[in-house]
């Protein structure tokens, strides 16, 4: 085929292309489009990065609030790169948020495999083959992130219910 003055790397991507209408020039066509499945190994690659990173950057806040900033009401006026250290409690809170999120997609996106380990060791308890169908791998799933988030608010609200002022 010959395309004219496009560059050789276009002229590259193009030779693998269907067009529609052979008497149409390349620039001017509709193109077929392949549709491209992106690999499991690529996604899991993709979200440990990003948990990676998230784990770093709460590290990294934790130990600007703890390590570099004077603790308590010592804090009060001092800065680092235009943050406070409510800013950067803030920062802390939020990064550990984002990380959160990212583990529960990382859950989610894994969730089949948990669920077979946890078959396969509860049939080498019982001696007999234990098979969970997608219905009940839904419901351990759904009962698992309900039972986490009522425990961490009964721990918040006993937290808040325990709270002591500095008078008493």
């Amino acid at each position: 085929m010959e395309y004219g003055v496009l560059p050789r790397s276009l002229v590259a991507d193009l030779d693998g292309i269907e067009f529609l209408g052979s008497d149409r020039k390349p620039n001017s066509v509709q193109r077929v489009q392949k549709k491209r499945r992106v690999s499991a190994a690529t996604v899991n690659f993709v979200l440990d990065t990003f948990l990676a990173l998230a784990f770093l950057s709460v590290v990294f806040a934790s130990c600007i609030v703890v390590f570099v900033f004077p603790s308590g009401p010592e804090a009060g006026g001092w800065m680092l790169w235009g943050l406070d250290y409510k800013g950067w409690s803030y920062v802390q809170v939020g990064c550990l948020g984002v990380f959160t999120l990212g583990v529960l997609l990382h859950l989610v996106l894994h969730w089949n495999w948990v669920c077979g380990y946890l078959a396969n060791r509860a049939s080498r308890r019982k001696g007999m083959p234990v098979v969970l169908d997608e219905g009940t791998r839904t419901l351990l799933g759904v009962g698992l992130l309900v039972g986490i988030v009522t425990l961490v608010g009964m721990l918040l609200g006993a937290a808040v219910i325990m709270l002591q002022s500095p008078g008493n």
